[in-house]
């Protein structure tokens, strides 16, 4: 005769997964994250900082270069977009391509690039965002 009946000896090869065991990894992916989101959200505000302070550098050489060629330091940032001509009849420039916008985003967000110049031939470009104001002279 013919058995139907499994055979209950054979051992359940199958291991599934308990709810304290799921718990356990879900919570430390949270630890991980609450890690992790930290870290990338202040490695971008250094990356926007840095920006903002190569751009400064740039604006900076531009000014230096338009006042040694022209013997004063220019009325605005715009100006050292196009052509010169100093006293000697001598071209040049441009003397930067154009005024690189500042970076975007930031808490508080990144305003314009300031150009300030004194009549001493001194300047200061200033460029304020994410709670850090740089200035280069």
């Amino acid at each position: 005769m013919i058995s139907c009946r499994q055979n209950k000896s054979a051992p359940d090869t199958q291991r599934r997964v308990t709810l304290a065991e799921l718990m356990v990894v879900v919570a430390i992916l949270g630890v991980l994250a609450s890690i992790g989101i930290p870290l990338h959200a202040n490695a971008q505000a250094r990356a926007r900082i840095e920006k903002a302070q190569a751009d400064l550098q740039m604006l900076a050489v531009g000014v230096r270069k338009y006042a040694d060629h022209m013997g004063t330091l220019p009325a605005a940032l715009t100006v050292l977009m196009r052509p010169a001509v100093n006293d000697r009849n001598q071209g040049a420039g441009p003397f930067i391509t154009t005024v690189p916008p500042p970076p975007h985003g930031g808490e508080p967000a990144w305003g314009a690039y300031t150009y300030m110049s004194s009549g001493a031939g001194t300047f200061l470009v200033t460029a304020t965002g994410d709670g850090t104001t740089i200035t280069v002279p």
